[in-house]
């Protein structure tokens, strides 16, 4: 009868803990950096941020112009708003006008 015997090498010993750091990398890597992952949070927060800020000055101006639109409605129709906007549209003025023209986020 005839016995095999083979010396063990060290490359068997290392293969699963090489699976093993390699499958724990991959999904580690995808944990940070995936769809989901810890940056895409970090991202998105960010992002809320910035829409946030930008909902507050939309906020803002719409309001601005809920209060120029109320001076226009029936019974409380101010004159010198009326001939503001009038002019404003057709581009007119008088002769002995003075007109000054500013920026349009300037104006109130």
């Amino acid at each position: 009868m005839w016995t095999r015997q083979r010396k063990r090498t060290n490359t068997g010993r290392f293969i699963v803990p090489a699976l093993a750091s390699a499958f724990l990398a991959y999904f580690g890597f995808h944990a940070y950096h995936g769809e989901f992952g810890i940056y895409s949070k970090y991202k998105l927060e960010e992002r809320v941020e910035k829409l946030h800020v930008q909902l507050a000055g939309l906020k803002r101006e719409r309001s601005e112009l809920e209060r120029r639109v109320q001076l226009l409605h029936d019974g409380t129709l101010e004159k010198d708003m009326l001939d503001e906007q009038a002019r404003k549209a057709l581009n007119l003025s008088h002769l002995h006008e003075i007109t000054i023209i500013r920026p349009i986020s300037s104006i109130d």
